[in-house]
């Protein structure tokens, strides 16, 4: 089962505790800035992981996959640069294999953008920074586009 992480905010350097499920955006307890909502989530906490009021980015990796390790610290820093606009939850497909299944995972590091619960978009493959943010961006904006926010 998941747990809590702690996370140091970027504004103050406080450390605030991160739930894996929650409505809103994570605020610093002291300074209120948005903090980077990057959980990792399992078979029982992901679908409440993605139901989130921001848009969730979700890294299917595993352990033994080099790709993933590479992308990893990129979608992390993604996390931090997106705080109060995007939640990073990360899925380990060995320890989830029920919802690697459920969504039909066959290669990683796999990401998938999700709005309201619902997949909008997927990108395959280790793909270097600039790329991934270019990917991110498109996502974030026509995102918004369709459910008229900004």
């Amino acid at each position: 089962m998941s747990t809590q992480p702690i996370v140091a905010c970027d504004n103050c350097g406080r450390r605030n505790r991160l739930p894996v499920v929650a409505e809103g955006v994570p605020r610093c307890a002291v300074c209120h800035h948005p903090l980077p909502w990057i959980v990792d989530a399992d078979d029982a906490t992901f679908d409440g992981a993605i139901a989130a009021s921001v848009p969730v980015l979700v890294d299917f990796w595993a352990d033994w996959c080099g790709p993933c390790r590479m992308v990893s610290p990129l979608v992390e820093r993604i996390g931090h640069d997106y705080a109060g606009r995007l939640k990073v939850v990360k899925l380990d497909t060995e320890a989830a294999p029920q919802i690697a299944a459920r969504f039909q995972i066959r290669s990683i590091p796999l990401l998938v953008l999700f709005r309201d619960g619902d997949e909008v978009a997927r990108l395959v493959g280790a793909r270097p920074d600039a790329q991934l943010r270019a990917w991110v961006d498109g996502q974030l904006a026509a995102s918004a586009a369709a459910t008229g926010s900004g």
